[in-house]
């Protein structure tokens, strides 16, 4: 059963369909093709918010829904939580 949906192919992130706990190892949908992933979670992740399944450098765009959504001034690797602490607004 998948814990997170990511939109398309190609996004940095998915949203938790439900809570998500540090070391746990969940599945995620893509919506566009139905395809799954497996990420390791490293932090909790709490029910609507982004969870990341692919590594953004330091600086790097942040993707989802296919477009930029924001910077990831730090980075991040797979299976961090995504939010304000390490996500910089696109809109912003």
């Amino acid at each position: 059963m998948h814990k997170f949906l990511i939109h398309r192919k190609g996004d940095h992130v998915g949203v938790a369909t439900s809570d998500i706990m540090a070391e746990e190892s969940v599945v995620g949908v893509y919506m566009d093709d139905d395809s799954t992933v497996e990420v390791s979670a490293r932090v909790d992740v709490p029910l609507g918010h982004k969870i990341a399944v692919e590594d953004c450098e330091p600086g790097g765009a942040v993707i989802e829904y296919g477009v930029q959504i924001g910077k990831a001034p730090e980075g991040f690797e797979v299976g961090d939580y995504v939010h304000t602490h390490n996500l910089k607004s696109a809109r912003w």
